[in-house]
Protein backbone atom coordinates (compact mmCIF):
# COMPACT_ATOMS: atom_id res chain seq x y z
CA UNK A 1 0.00 0.00 0.00
CA UNK A 2 1.97 2.83 -1.45
CA UNK A 3 1.73 6.27 1.27
CA UNK A 4 1.09 4.51 4.49
CA UNK A 5 4.87 5.58 5.34
CA UNK A 6 4.20 9.18 4.60
CA UNK A 7 0.96 9.12 5.74
CA UNK A 8 2.31 7.69 9.31
CA UNK A 9 5.03 10.64 9.23
CA UNK A 10 2.69 13.02 8.54
CA UNK A 11 0.23 11.94 11.20
CA UNK A 12 2.98 11.69 13.49
CA UNK A 13 4.08 15.29 12.51
CA UNK A 14 0.42 16.63 12.92
CA UNK A 15 0.47 15.57 16.27
CA UNK A 16 3.57 16.99 17.46
CA UNK A 17 1.88 20.10 16.02
CA UNK A 18 -1.25 19.79 18.10
CA UNK A 19 0.98 19.14 21.31
CA UNK A 20 3.16 22.09 20.62
CA UNK A 21 0.31 24.19 20.37
CA UNK A 22 -1.76 22.56 23.31
CA UNK A 23 0.95 23.93 25.73
CA UNK A 24 2.73 26.31 23.73
CA UNK A 25 6.07 24.89 23.48
CA UNK A 26 7.63 26.44 20.24
CA UNK A 27 5.13 27.30 17.78
CA UNK A 28 2.92 29.73 19.81
CA UNK A 29 5.94 31.13 21.47
CA UNK A 30 8.03 32.01 18.40
CA UNK A 31 6.50 31.03 15.32
CA UNK A 32 9.02 32.88 12.93
CA UNK A 33 12.07 31.25 15.18
CA UNK A 34 10.56 27.99 15.15
CA UNK A 35 9.62 27.42 11.58
CA UNK A 36 13.59 28.87 10.76
CA UNK A 37 15.10 26.53 13.16
CA UNK A 38 13.17 23.53 11.67
CA UNK A 39 13.68 24.36 8.41
CA UNK A 40 17.63 25.06 8.90
CA UNK A 41 17.94 22.04 10.86
CA UNK A 42 16.17 19.73 7.84
CA UNK A 43 18.25 21.19 5.29
CA UNK A 44 21.57 20.39 7.86
CA UNK A 45 19.95 16.86 7.58
CA UNK A 46 19.32 16.81 4.16
CA UNK A 47 23.16 17.95 3.20
CA UNK A 48 24.25 14.90 5.38
CA UNK A 49 21.64 12.67 3.74
CA UNK A 50 23.28 13.69 0.54
CA UNK A 51 27.25 13.16 1.75
CA UNK A 52 26.10 9.77 3.38
CA UNK A 53 24.74 9.15 -0.51
CA UNK A 54 27.19 10.34 -3.00
CA UNK A 55 29.65 8.30 -0.11
CA UNK A 56 27.61 5.06 -0.62
CA UNK A 57 27.11 5.08 3.08
CA UNK A 58 22.93 5.48 2.35
CA UNK A 59 21.10 3.55 0.85
CA UNK A 60 17.47 3.33 -0.17
CA UNK A 61 15.77 0.47 0.61
CA UNK A 62 12.94 -0.81 -1.16
CA UNK A 63 9.50 -1.01 0.18
CA UNK A 64 6.04 -1.10 -0.75
CA UNK A 65 5.35 1.41 1.17
CA UNK A 66 6.84 4.29 -0.04
CA UNK A 67 5.24 6.56 -2.39
CA UNK A 68 7.97 5.91 -5.12
CA UNK A 69 8.96 9.28 -5.99
CA UNK A 70 12.72 10.24 -5.27
CA UNK A 71 14.05 13.61 -5.48
CA UNK A 72 17.72 12.17 -6.09
CA UNK A 73 18.97 8.45 -6.54
CA UNK A 74 18.46 7.34 -2.98
CA UNK A 75 16.25 9.85 -1.68
CA UNK A 76 13.13 9.13 -1.05
CA UNK A 77 10.36 12.01 -0.92
CA UNK A 78 10.06 10.14 2.70
CA UNK A 79 12.81 11.19 4.03
CA UNK A 80 12.49 15.09 3.70
CA UNK A 81 9.10 14.56 5.79
CA UNK A 82 10.83 12.63 8.09
CA UNK A 83 13.60 14.91 8.53
CA UNK A 84 11.20 17.53 9.29
CA UNK A 85 9.47 15.65 11.75
CA UNK A 86 12.68 14.57 13.51
CA UNK A 87 14.02 18.15 13.73
CA UNK A 88 10.39 19.49 15.15
CA UNK A 89 10.30 16.96 17.62
CA UNK A 90 13.82 17.72 18.93
CA UNK A 91 12.62 21.16 18.68
CA UNK A 92 9.36 20.49 21.15
CA UNK A 93 11.48 17.98 23.49
CA UNK A 94 14.05 20.84 24.00
CA UNK A 95 11.01 23.25 24.63
CA UNK A 96 9.97 20.86 27.45
CA UNK A 97 13.06 20.17 28.79
CA UNK A 98 13.96 23.78 28.91
CA UNK A 99 10.21 24.17 30.53
CA UNK A 100 10.76 21.79 33.34
CA UNK A 101 13.92 22.75 34.49
CA UNK A 102 12.99 26.55 34.85
CA UNK A 103 10.04 25.08 37.29
CA UNK A 104 12.51 22.60 39.11
CA UNK A 105 14.83 26.04 39.63
CA UNK A 106 11.45 28.37 40.77
CA UNK A 107 10.22 25.67 43.42
CA UNK A 108 13.96 25.44 44.65
CA UNK A 109 13.98 21.79 43.49
CA UNK A 110 17.89 20.59 43.62
CA UNK A 111 19.12 18.09 40.32
CA UNK A 112 21.16 14.95 41.40
CA UNK A 113 24.42 15.77 42.65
Amino acid sequence: MPGIYLGAILFSLAGMIAIDVKYSLALRVAPLRTTLTVLIATAFFLVWDAVGILTGVFVKGESPLFVGVELAPHLPLEEVFFLLFLSYLSLVLFAVFERRARARVRAGIRGRA
